[in-house]
């Protein structure tokens, strides 16, 4: 009876473990998942642009997009990629014009 006991007490920390480990790999998830997109609304507030000039470049395929239940998605590795291919040295050393 003993044995069953410290087996059945094994068992749930084990449980525990297990629960502890799923948890915070959930977290991860969705950690992982904010890093990686953002939606429409902090696009605009990041870039400081209008809610038109963000659908303009989604309708011309500046900007790739996920859309949900009309809810807009972007990949934060997309806007960064938009920002270094419009990026502009300056004409001469020193200036900024």
């Amino acid at each position: 009876m003993i044995e069953v006991m410290q087996m059945l007490q094994s068992l749930s920390d084990q449980m525990r473990l297990i629960h502890s480990y799923l948890k915070s790999g959930h977290k991860s998830e969705l950690e992982r998942f904010k890093e990686n997109w953002i939606d429409g609304q902090d696009v605009m507030l990041a870039l400081h642009i209008s809610k038109r000039t963000l659908q303009s470049l989604r309708d011309s395929g500046t900007l790739p997009y996920s859309r949900i239940n009309g809810k807009f998605y972007y990949k934060v590795e997309d806007i960064e990629k938009l920002l270094e291919s419009n990026y502009s040295h300056p004409k001469r050393p020193g200036s900024w014009n």
